[in-house]
């Protein structure tokens, strides 16, 4: 008997130091925390984005962490802003990662800031949660740590050129981008999609993330005849851009932005400016939803506690965002490591009610919502008007 005491004794204690070891190997994970970060977009083209997203996912840690957290774990959450500029998001990378010791990154966002945080995010197998950006890069092998919000951009707009196509017979696609990994994704989904359907990639304009004036750009694109316009710039750019072709009088053309664009200010610009503009993402808009009661509670709950007016785009993909990471901390167990976290998200299969679609992780697919949701705003609203 007293042998059999000791061997438990033995197996109890070998069990607990082998947890206690792997829990010491595991950066930002200890007894009490996990450590999340994100460099993100507070400040610059799209905060409308970032910030709230960033408020929506704290509030549903608070929840989390107020009920016990993941098993005795408190989440904690670190954000730096790098306000779309490259050189501020590296070094909050780097602060995250090699500082703060962040066991995961999540809503990152910017397409040139996730790329460049690759290399120093998966040599120390830190996975990359649901980031504010839908490159296809993303989905470039190898994707062991990343994992995406849905279906990439370079997806959305085919199918929603596509779907313009076919609705209006267009003849010639044109496209208007930043000059950045996200922009010439837009870029190359427009013309490939033109291509696919026998018309004309008829011409393009390249821009910074600070222009603000678009009459000649958009002149050099009427005079191309553009019939379809695919757009990839900021959320302010493109409320400017979409209003200034109908001040010049160009209302014979759609233009169409992915859902880097697909944002509920755009849709409530004063004055109907925006009406008819185009989106294609992998979700529907919030607000056309508020007859389901799961929505109208968590909407109610996120205006009483952000204090804002509207349940933005941004805040839907935080609160979205916040509920992957949890549901793969907790299906990754009490010994949380990089793999046990990897096979928790890949695990993951479940309808998303506020976002509107299937959240769907696998070892071969790391894409999320792989649905496309093609939009239009219909007096100050986006209205879905088609799904694949």
């Amino acid at each position: 008997m007293k042998r059999l005491m000791k061997l438990a004794t033995a197996l109890t204690f070998g069990a607990a130091l082998a947890t206690s070891t792997s829990l010491a190997q595991t950066q930002g994970v200890t007894d009490t925390e996990i450590v999340i970060g994100s460099s993100n977009d507070l400040s610059g083209i799209f905060a409308a984005f970032g910030a709230p997203a960033v408020q929506a996912a704290q509030l549903y840690f608070d929840e989390v962490n107020a009920n016990g957290g993941i098993y005795g774990r408190q989440i904690k959450f670190i954000v730096e802003d790098h306000g779309y500029q490259l050189p501020k998001a590296t070094s909050a990378i780097n602060k995250l990662v090699n500082r703060d010791k962040i066991f995961a990154m999540f809503l990152q966002l910017g397409t040139p800031m996730n790329v460049a945080s690759f290399p120093l995010l998966e040599s120390k197998r830190i996975a990359n949660v649901f980031p504010l950006t839908l490159s296809s890069e993303l989905l470039a092998e190898p994707i062991d740590y990343r994992y995406a919000p849905g279906a990439p951009y370079y997806d959305q707009m085919r199918t929603g050129i596509s779907y313009l196509i076919e609705q209006t017979g267009a003849q010639e696609v044109c496209s208007m981008f930043i000059a950045t990994d996200f922009g010439t994704e837009v870029q190359k989904a427009a013309m490939d999609e033109a291509e696919a359907s026998g018309i004309s990639y008829a011409a393009e304009t390249t821009h910074k993330p600070d222009d603000a004036d678009f009459v000649g750009s958009l002149t050099r694109l009427r005079e191309a005849g553009c019939d379809v316009v695919a757009v990839a710039l900021g959320v302010r750019q493109i409320i400017t851009a979409y209003a200034t072709a109908g001040r010049m009088g160009w209302t014979d053309v759609k233009f169409i932005t992915s859902a880097a664009g697909f944002h509920s200010v755009v849709a409530k610009v004063p004055g109907g400016v925006t009406e008819g503009l185009y989106a294609a993402a992998p979700w529907s808009d919030i607000l056309p939803r508020m007859d389901n009661p799961t929505v109208a509670a968590w909407v109610q709950k996120y205006l009483e506690a952000s204090g804002e007016q509207l349940p933005s785009s941004g805040a839907l993909l935080g609160r979205s965002g916040a509920e992957v990471l949890v549901r793969a901390l907790e299906a990754a167990g009490p010994d949380l490591t990089p793999e046990t976290f990897r096979a928790g998200m890949e695990s993951l299969d479940y309808y998303d009610e506020i976002l509107d679609g299937q959240m769907n992780y696998s070892p071969e697919d790391h894409a999320g919502a792989d649905q496309v949701v093609v939009s239009v705003i219909e007096d100050g609203n986006w209205k879905e008007v088609f799904r694949k």
